[in-house]
């Protein structure tokens, strides 16, 4: 029996995320999105996302990501076959899981939600609270978080 608890219902429209990259499209680079950003498609480098991030089913993310927001996990989370370290992403929000979703990266969250099915075959971590991103060198050329 499912409970409202089992479901996780996506209205991109309702939640204002702005940006879209298409299924059978593919974008690469130093990129950031303001707004969050639907991934149909693929997206791969250095992404910065200022929203939510949703990788739909058939959409895939890889390389260095920052959300800012809330992930969602429909499609695939890094290259299968390729070493987690590949693909590294930070989710300041919650990052939900999906029984379609596929976690080959290493995924750090400050809150983690998987929904049966979900498959996380990288390493996985949650942030403490009040952690934050890492700072790679601060002003005093300290490294710490």
């Amino acid at each position: 029996m499912k409970t409202t608890e089992d479901v996780l219902t996506i209205d991109p429209v309702a939640m204002n995320v702005i940006n879209r990259v298409a299924a059978g499209s593919s974008i690469s680079g130093q990129l950031n999105f303001e707004g969050g950003v639907l991934v149909q498609g693929e997206v791969s480098g250095n992404v910065e996302v200022r929203g939510r991030l949703i990788v739909w089913a058939g959409g895939v993310v890889h390389g260095n990501i920052h959300v800012w927001g809330d992930l969602y996990l429909f499609g695939q989370l890094g290259q299968p076959n390729a070493p987690a370290a590949d693909t590294v992403i930070t989710c300041m929000g919650t990052a939900y899981v999906a029984h379609t979703g596929v976690s080959t990266g290493m995924l750090t969250a400050q809150r983690l939600r998987l929904y049966e099915g979900a498959d996380l075959q990288g390493p996985f971590r949650t942030l403490k609270p009040n952690e934050g991103l890492p700072v790679l060198s601060g002003r005093d050329g300290t490294v710490g978080i």
